[in-house]
């Protein structure tokens, strides 16, 4: 089975990892308006998906994600600006990468036998 060459970047701040895993979590929970169906998208469980959000509200010392009190409709979550602004950088950074090696990278692809 083939699979495409790709690079995934993993950024350690101090004693936390910030890479492709949490920045999906973070983009599920905008897309979905929950932690929990944003944990389940990636197979994930909800506790999990808890303890890197709250992983992330620790390092930046304020929430990345805020939720929602249930009700009729439900509870839900919704990123907050920091949350927004974590995932906006991680992925500039991560498209900056991905340019920056994309020569050395068709490199390598080529001098598989």
């Amino acid at each position: 089975m083939h699979t495409p060459t790709d690079f995934q970047l993993r950024i350690r701040l101090d004693s936390v990892m910030l890479g492709p895993g949490k920045a999906d979590l973070l983009a599920g929970i905008r897309e979905t308006g929950s932690i929990s169906a944003a944990g389940r998208r990636m197979a994930m469980s909800y506790r999990r998906a808890w303890q890197l959000v709250e992983e992330m509200n620790l390092y930046f010392g304020a929430p990345v994600a805020a939720t929602l009190t249930g009700g009729k409709g439900g509870g839900g979550a919704a990123l907050t600006p920091l949350g927004d602004k974590v995932l906006a950088l991680y992925r500039s950074m991560e498209a900056s990468c991905r340019d920056a090696i994309a020569d050395d990278l068709a490199q390598l692809r080529h001098l598989r036998r």
